[in-house]
């Protein structure tokens, strides 16, 4: 169930918008004359909403290249490269 909140709870309340933010990890919604106006999140929530939305999109660009008959590289091809990254124990 999302979290709305008026915006002067950001002003009067922001230690508590804080709190809820970090422990249920959850966005709080903020509302001007009860329409929305504004998203509070922690720092680690928008981060992690920030890599998804890059894998979806990295994802998107790999499925049209696959639908447009572009070959891509083996598991075993990708590993060797992946090691190659690696540090050298």
């Amino acid at each position: 169930m999302p979290i709305i909140k008026p915006i002067s709870s950001l002003r009067n309340k922001a230690r508590e918008i804080a709190t809820i933010c970090h422990e249920q990890d959850e966005p709080v919604y903020l509302t001007t004359n009860g329409q929305g106006d504004l998203v509070v999140m922690s720092i680690e929530h928008y981060e992690r909403l920030k890599a998804h939305g890059e894998l979806f999109e990295k994802l998107g660009v790999a499925q049209a290249q696959s639908a447009a008959g572009e070959r891509g590289i083996t598991h075993a091809q990708m590993m060797r490269r992946l090691r190659k990254r690696l540090p050298e124990k």
